[in-house]
């Protein structure tokens, strides 16, 4: 399960899935060119005595009905994220609607994918037979190949230009909006540790002084219990404005970089983490960060609600981006909620367009991926 998965990118499909649609695809597509192909042919040839004019509206709702059973199909056996289609209804007569989607863009994409994946199938059909037998094709080769037929499904099958810009600016609206909220329930987290922490303390200080102001003159040595007391309370209120500090950006981040960082928060936890950090070059500060608190977060939840004896952290760095993983051997079952901390991470990385993927099965292992952008 994603969590504001970024839109309309091919993420590569499970290998049984892609068999079956290897398989099943070529039977499926066989029949749609036949009838496809023999509408066209026949109406297009008997059109001049008007009988190829209902075979052509006929074969024209085939084409259209094959593109919406192709995105569902390729949607859910090839994890490719296409929307349905919108189409515009049209008041009128048979003739007029038929008209319509004759210049309807959308009706000409979906044919030239049918013409266009036939052919196709009839190479993939035979790699998936070949991949029930041999097992290397099935998991290196069948994968890759489901994902450039789902990428060439994404592009003709997908939005349009006009359509793909729509659906990233809401999406970036969305992602700006949580990274609002996400920073002004920072704001209020810093607020409240303020007012009830460090703030208290040093009401206590002043009071305390102000007690041995009073009695400096008549008590001394009420006044030495007061100043130990200021004392006290002052070394406590300068350790809670530590934690809070570290709390904003820990000093160990920006003076060693996030393998150090990331060690240090491991070597805290009440169960055994594995490090694995490879970040060179250094991304931007604000990558840092977030990947410094979806991994605290994230391990401290693994301690409370998990049952995890042990957990892995796993970061490197592509080229454009930073991934952040996150493993643990707990009961899994864990999942993104409104409110919950899941949904926490998901705020702060959409902050900078990142990415988190919560895949938790029952029984375990939990994996927690946050694919961070190093430019936005």
């Amino acid at each position: 399960m994603a969590a504001d998965r970024a839109p309309l990118e091919q993420p590569r499909p499970k290998a049984v899935r892609t068999i079956l649609y290897m398989i099943g695809g070529f039977f499926l597509h066989l029949a749609q060119f036949i009838l496809i192909v023999t509408g066209i042919a026949v109406g297009i040839g008997t059109v001049v005595i008007w009988v190829g004019i209902p075979i052509l509206i006929a074969t024209t709702s085939i084409v259209r009905g094959s593109g919406n059973l192709e995105r569902r199909f390729v949607r859910g056996m090839l994890d490719t994220p296409l929307p349905p289609v919108e189409r515009a209804p049209v008041e009128g007569g048979l003739v007029r609607r038929w008209r319509y989607r004759m210049v309807d863009p959308t009706t000409w994409r979906d044919l030239g994918y049918v013409l266009v994946t036939f052919p196709l199938s009839v190479l993939e059909g035979p790699i998936g037979i070949a991949s029930i037998v041999l097992l290397p094709i099935a998991i290196w080769v069948a994968p890759w190949i489901g994902w450039l037929h789902g990428s060439m499904a994404l592009a003709l099958l997908g939005p349009n230009r006009a359509k793909r810009l729509e659906i990233k600016a809401q999406h970036l609206q969305a992602s700006r909006a949580r990274g609002v909220d996400a920073a002004e329930a920072e704001r209020r987290r810093i607020e409240r540790d303020l007012h009830d922490g460090a703030q208290q303390r040093l009401v206590s200080v002043a009071m305390s002084l102000g007690r041995a102001k009073n009695k400096l003159d008549k008590d001394p040595e009420a006044v030495r219990a007061l100043i130990d007391e200021a004392h006290l309370d002052a070394k406590l209120a300068v350790s809670e404005l530590r934690d809070l500090a570290r709390g904003i950006y820990p000093a160990v981040l920006g003076d060693r970089g996030l393998d150090a960082a990331l060690s240090a928060q491991a070597a805290k936890s009440p169960i055994h983490v594995d490090v694995a950090v490879d970040v060179e070059p250094r991304p931007p500060a604000a990558v840092e960060t977030i990947a410094y608190f979806i991994v605290g977060e994230t391990l401290t939840n693994v301690a409370k609600h998990s049952g995890a004896t042990e957990a892995g952290v796993k970061v490197w760095r592509t080229e454009d981006k930073v991934v952040v993983e996150i493993t643990d051997n707990g009961h899994g079952g864990a999942e993104v909620r409104p409110g919950g901390g899941l949904a926490g991470l998901a705020d702060r990385a959409a902050t900078i367009d990142g990415v988190i993927t919560v895949v938790s099965p029952d029984g375990g292992p939990t994996i927690i991926r946050a694919d961070l952008p190093c430019a936005w």
